[in-house]
């Protein structure tokens, strides 16, 4: 009885395996990939986010990252973050048409970025960097695809340029999605002016009428005491008659 025991427990380990094995490794272990983060900001407002790039090789270093901004978004600032011993380039673009930006139009935006790395400043193997920029205003759109290119040491360059696809599952080269929000309302919910004049002006009237009530009560109130204190001065002086 033991002994059959045994088998069965390990004929069930062996199934609880396969089925694993079954269900995930046929998926393979996911590959680290080049990110926004963070991965959402607000339409209409600025945001600092920065590209994390992860070294996927074993024996060679990444050396350059380009990454290129999406023409149907364009954006009217852009800086970028220093990073030691990487230098950085910037190419722009005509935009038609032009971006209001603080009240100037701007005709030109900054189409791609591309970080070089300088002296032993690459990412090594087991390590990443992050590359920092400053954009905005952001436009109206509900989100912005960062179309990248990593260079590596031994001349390798991994394509992360693939676009999410609606309901579908993540691509293989998948490029870098910044997410954005409509901005929450403003404050239109505040009475106007006009409606505050107008409040203002009933609670004057109300005020008033108050006032005038108060001011009726106490005079009718003294009033009935002047007439009070006369009756109780004739009582006292009306002598009473004697039988």
């Amino acid at each position: 009885m033991t002994r059959l025991r045994r088998t069965a427990s390990a004929a069930a380990a062996l199934a609880i395996t396969a089925v694993a094995t079954a269900v995930l490794g046929f998926a393979g272990p996911a590959s680290a990939h080049v990110t926004v983060n963070p991965k959402e900001a607000t339409q209409g407002g600025y945001a600092r986010v920065a590209f994390r790039v992860p070294n996927e090789s074993d024996t060679a270093s990444t050396t350059k990252l380009e990454v290129v901004l999406p023409e149907n978004a364009p954006v009217g600032s852009v800086s970028t973050i220093p990073v030691p011993g990487w230098t950085v380039a910037t190419e722009k673009r005509k935009v038609d048409p032009p971006i209001e930006v603080h009240g100037s139009q701007l005709t030109e935006a900054v189409s791609k970025i591309t970080w070089t790395a300088t002296g032993d400043a690459a990412v090594k193997p087991g390590q990443f960097q992050e590359f920092g920029v400053s954009m905005g205003p952001l436009p109206k759109v509900e989100s912005m695809v960062f179309k990248t290119l990593q260079t590596y040491s031994d001349g390798n360059v991994a394509r992360w340029i693939d676009e999410p696809q609606p309901g579908g599952e993540e691509p293989e080269k998948p490029a870098p999605v910044l997410t954005l929000t409509a901005a929450a309302p403003s404050a239109s919910s505040a009475p106007s002016a006009a409606a505050v004049a107008a409040k203002d002006d009933d609670d004057d009237e109300g005020n008033g009428a108050a006032i005038g009530l108060g001011v009726a009560g106490l005079v009718a109130g003294l009033a009935g005491l002047v007439l009070g204190g006369l009756a109780f001065a004739r009582t006292r002086q009306t002598p009473v008659a004697r039988s």
